[in-house]
């Protein structure tokens, strides 16, 4: 029988639990914050069956001593990416397409495509690929497109004044690094792509497709691309470090007028922890919310199934990809508190949510930390990781 001081404190632990609140990991985020390494953040656990965790620590803005809250809004960057493959997903689960078929045959500006065969000081020799490049290159990064973006559409991300058609029309011009499906290169230029394939196949934009079928159905209110006055207001200041204080450093998605085009499918979204938790529920559920069915079982297994084969893929060891998520394939350094099969993605500005289905676990890290050395290898991230897993797990 455990002594009525140790009991005393379990009845304590299992009380805050259940108000979404475990001073552990509260405590070590906090300590982050004490350590000038963020602002603030906002941690949030759970199972299929929801929430067991939900805390904010710190700052939202340093400037003017605005507090973190569990409803402030946070740029999540790249985790748009697998919501964006996700919505590949429903499109082939109606059979309006196929993760093997040709980009061309969707977007005809992809025809003729080509290939560097070689490169010097002066000249760039061009060959035709062995095969065009297809969906599922593009939802595993390894379809040999450059990249970043070309010159022309740099500033995308900034003025924002060119649609996904506009902006596939001159990716579409650039040629291949490698032949498709040889190697893994992170690829930007490539999940936009996927954005306007969605809009293509659909008839509908980008945007309004994620919205009807993923966002309003699990009410997921403050994820969107183009936050308004409302949500601009709560959404945390992106920081970085200058002489070992922390900076405000922009954050370019916020600062476009009326009249932006551009939705960004490889980055553009921002985002609540009660949002992502009701889709990483979902997710953990099979694709399932309720009555609803987001995203079906067989797709869903497809997405988490590591489609890289034993190429190098991802930003830390052990690691392969799916369709839109990275895969744990060998827990090691920072995933090796999570099991195989673990499936998520991070964000450029430490922003990271991932779902261990055989712990039943969803985790997810929401801060604005600019210039950390890799953000999926954070000690922020490995410590949300490591006692989410020691104290929440089943």
């Amino acid at each position: 029988m455990l002594p009525r001081y140790l009991l005393s404190f379990a009845c304590l632990f299992v009380s805050l639990a259940a108000y979404g609140q475990t001073p552990v990991i509260r405590d070590r985020m906090q300590r982050f914050v004490d350590e000038g390494e963020i602002s603030g953040a906002v941690t949030v656990v759970g199972h299929a069956s929801g929430i067991v965790h939900h805390e904010a620590v710190g700052l939202a803005k340093i400037e003017g001593n605005v507090p973190m809250v569990k409803d402030t809004m946070f740029r999540i960057a790249s985790m748009t990416k697998p919501i964006t493959a996700m919505g590949i997903m429903l499109l082939v689960e109606e059979g309006k397409i196929a993760v093997d078929d040709p980009v061309e045959k969707h977007l005809p500006e992809f025809k003729g495509q080509m290939l560097v065969s070689a490169r010097d000081k002066d000249t760039i020799t061009l060959k035709k690929p062995a095969r065009p490049i297809t969906i599922k290159d593009l939802m595993t990064h390894t379809s040999g497109l450059p990249g970043g973006y070309p010159s022309g559409i740099a500033d995308v991300y900034t003025k924002r004044n060119r649609t996904l058609n506009d902006t596939t029309l001159v990716i579409s011009q650039q040629p291949l690094n490698f032949e498709p499906g040889t190697k893994w290169s992170y690829c930007n230029a490539g999940i936009d792509t996927l954005g306007r394939i969605i809009e293509v196949v659909s008839g509908e934009p980008y945007e309004k497709f994620l919205q009807d079928r993923i966002f309003d159905p699990l009410a997921m209110k403050d994820t969107t691309f183009y936050p308004n006055a409302e949500q601009v207001g709560r959404t945390a200041t992106n920081y970085g470090k200058k002489d070992g204080k922390l900076v405000a450093a922009p954050n370019t998605l916020l600062d476009y007028t009326k009249g932006a085009k551009h939705p960004v499918p490889a980055g553009g979204l921002f985002s609540t922890g009660a949002d992502l938790a009701k889709l990483y529920s979902a997710l953990l559920n099979k694709g399932k919310s309720g009555t609803k069915t987001i995203l079906s079982e067989k797709s869903l297994a497809e997405m988490t199934t590591i489609h890289t084969g034993d190429l190098k893929a991802g930003f830390v060891d052990g690691t392969g990809f799916g369709y839109g998520f990275a895969i744990v394939r060998e827990p090691i350094g920072a995933t090796d508190m999570l099991s195989p099969g673990t499936f998520g993605h991070g964000g450029a500005f430490g922003t990271q949510g991932w779902i261990d289905p055989k712990h039943d676990l969803f985790m997810i890290l929401l801060i604005q930390r600019n210039g950390l050395a890799n953000g999926d290898a954070s000690p922020m991230r490995k410590e949300l990781q490591r006692l989410a897993v020691a104290t929440i797990a089943k």
